[in-house]
């Protein structure tokens, strides 16, 4: 794994340190944005704070070598994958290895080198920036959206090709891949439905990611059309971890014991769900039955087997890779989604 790191500031002529974009924006009174705005180019800045930012790069003599090269549209043949969360959740989550496989794949045969960044706060947010205004990658892959993630708005003003696996919103401007997280959240539901379960609750991603409120979406509007209970007290958020679906899985039980069926909105949080059923002496799918999504390993390793919805994962990041080299190669014009199927895979827990 290559994570990118701030290049210690080395002597400038006249013995100071070599300026960063940090120093050009306090010397110029504007923000970094401003100054990464100016050196990409960008129409979005007044003609006042453009003079004050080039003339603090001339004072200050501030031009890397990646900056010249960029300037002059000169290749890194790299390309960065920037995923914002920590290292536990990476290590722990199947869907982000099977991603990085999927883009591992598409690489393979070009000449192209993969830089894995991962962003947990906002100090490597600014870091993060500072290296991307440089220009030291050619393209930025970026999975796990947030709805207010300030990523994707940063990417786009600095004019660098972006691919993002998932999106913020149905209304999201950049190029996107993403499973039909309603479509096979409804798939999962019905199933339920038509096993004879009745009442049927939900353990949701987080709410501020499109992934998380789609599969709820999915889970209410097939329960909806069923004219099944979709009360709000069936619905316990939580956040992709195996803790976060226990203790989900916990408060619904205690909101509703007689419930007879879940749907996790992924399979590490089933596997949570799954031995706090245990605990509580509910007998899975006897019980309560369960179904999971991702189709991950975590699906055929839980006893018993569940259950779950299938996306195409690695197609996901082999798809982002591809759609990155079009908008490296076309200047950004590769504006429009992908939508993957998913299938529900049948097993014991249902």
């Amino acid at each position: 794994m290559v994570t990118p790191r701030q290049k210690r500031e080395q002597p400038a002529a006249g013995g100071g340190r070599r300026p960063t974009i940090k120093t050009v924006a306090a010397r110029a009174g504007v923000g970094r944005t401003t100054v990464s705005r100016v050196l990409n180019g960008s129409p979005l800045v007044s003609d006042e704070a453009r003079t004050a930012v080039l003339t603090a790069i001339a004072e200050l003599n501030f031009v890397p070598s990646s900056v010249a090269r960029s300037l002059v549209t000169s290749r890194t043949d790299s390309i960065a994958l920037v995923i914002p969360e920590s290292e536990s959740r990476l290590g722990s989550e199947p869907y982000f290895s099977a991603v990085i496989r999927g883009v591992s794949e598409a690489l393979a045969g070009t000449q192209l080198q993969l830089l894995l960044i991962l962003v947990r706060d906002q100090r490597e947010l600014d870091r993060l920036q500072e290296f991307l205004t440089a220009g030291r990658v050619d393209g930025v892959l970026l999975v796990s959206v947030h709805r207010d993630d300030p990523l994707p708005g940063l990417l786009e003003e600095l004019g660098l090709p972006t691919v993002l696996a998932g999106r913020r919103s149905a209304e999201e401007p950049l190029p996107h891949v993403h499973s039909d997280n309603v479509g096979g959240s409804a798939e999962a539901v019905r199933h339920l439905l038509a096993r004879g379960r009745s009442e049927i609750a939900t353990i949701t991603g987080p709410l501020d990611m499109d992934v998380g409120s789609s599969r709820l979406r999915g889970w209410r509007e097939a329960l909806v059309e069923a004219g099944a209970p979709a009360g709000e007290s069936l619905v316990a958020p939580a956040d992709f971890t195996e803790e976060g679906g226990r203790l989900a899985m916990r408060a619904l039980l205690e909101r509703h014991p007689r419930l007879d069926a879940v749907f996790a909105a992924s399979d590490v949080m089933a596997a949570g769900a799954l031995a706090e059923l245990r605990r509580a002496g509910r007998q899975v799918p006897d019980d309560v039955a369960l179904v999971g999504f991702d189709d991950s390993i975590v699906a055929r390793h839980t006893e018993p087997s569940l259950t779950s919805v299938r996306q195409q994962v690695e197609e996901v990041g082999r798809t982002i890779t591809k759609m990155l080299f079009q908008e490296i190669a076309r200047g950004g014009s590769a504006r429009f989604p992908v939508v993957l199927p998913t299938s529900l895979i049948v097993r014991a827990s249902s």
